[in-house]
């Protein structure tokens, strides 16, 4: 009863925050974006907000799974007094003859936009934040090596190069007599070779791997231990896709940073119970995200400190 009515009051003042946020559609180069201000506060810090894995629009969804993450997170800081830039990434809601041909994305691609956005965002606000989400942490992570910013977030972010950690994943899904050859062709693939044809649980077209490749061979520590800004780290226990061996070798990466394990919460930010709560929440816009992980990333960005 205690959970059903906490889950209520969270979604009221979900309803409350939608409101009262002031959100403005805009586009930054060849990006759509949403800028969400809380009224009321002249000059408020700012996050940009950098989503997952896949063609993630600015909201958090994707073609098949839609928990509303990112917008659900703009609209809880707006209520907090943090403002926030939410962007469809490239390949959401259709690939755009602006980004060129598909075939020759490179991962650099989605660090070039955030770096832009980022560059939008610069001496219009009291201080930037970068946000990333799952993939997005790594984005995030490259984005402030390359530009100056005031804050880096990192929530259910993965310390792995993605070749690996989606080796990992697999590994929990298919027979070792299909896992051989699916890890052999991602290997091959993050050395920079073409696998033609791919095996069939890895259906990656081969014009497309040199782009999937300059994602999977990506590491994150190596830039993350060269950034001296303020760190936040965030996961939780019921994320099925990272493991808490990722946050740990990210805060070994940043001794500095500060750290947040959220016992009930998936990978989607949201708390859950068990399995069938875990599935079904990647598709529940309506659930709200962890209240403590909300809290801690609004502090964190608006807190006073070093630049």
């Amino acid at each position: 009863m205690r959970a059903a009515v906490l889950r209520c009051a969270l979604a009221l003042a979900l309803l409350t925050s939608v409101a009262a946020a002031e959100e403005s559609a805009i586009r930054v180069g060849v990006l759509d974006a949403v800028l969400t201000t809380p009224p009321g506060v002249e000059r408020p810090p700012v996050a940009l907000l950098i989503a997952g894995s896949g063609s993630t629009d600015r909201d958090g969804n994707g073609p098949q799974l839609k928990p509303s993450t990112l917008k659900k997170l703009a609209e809880q800081l707006a209520a907090r007094g943090v403002a926030s830039l939410r962007y469809d990434k490239r390949g959401a809601r259709g690939w755009k003859a602006e980004f060129g041909k598909p075939e020759d994305f490179r991962f650099k691609d989605y660090v070039d936009d955030s770096t832009a956005l980022v560059d939008f965002l610069r001496g219009k606000f009291a201080r930037i934040a970068v946000v990333g989400h799952s993939e997005g942490g790594l984005v995030a992570i490259l984005t402030a090596r390359r530009t100056p910013v005031d804050r880096l977030v990192l929530l259910a972010a993965s310390a792995r190069r993605q070749g690996d950690l989606l080796k990992a994943q697999l590994e929990k899904k298919l027979p070792a007599t299909k896992m051989e050859p699916v890890a052999k062709a991602i290997d091959a693939i993050m050395a920079g070779q073409v696998v033609d044809p791919p095996p069939p649980e890895l259906p990656i077209d081969p014009v497309m791997q040199p782009g999937i490749a300059s994602a999977f061979a990506e590491d994150p520590i190596d830039p993350l231990k060269q950034i001296t800004i303020p760190i936040l780290i965030v996961a939780g226990a019921r994320d099925q896709q990272v493991a808490r061996l990722d946050m740990v070798a990210l805060a070994a990466a940043a001794p500095a940073a500060k750290t947040l394990w959220l016992p009930e919460m998936n990978h989607v930010l949201v708390d859950v119970a068990n399995e069938d709560e875990n599935l079904s929440s990647y598709n529940d816009p309506d659930r709200p995200l962890d209240p403590d992980m909300v809290d801690a990333v609004a502090a964190f960005i608006a807190a006073p400190g070093p630049r």
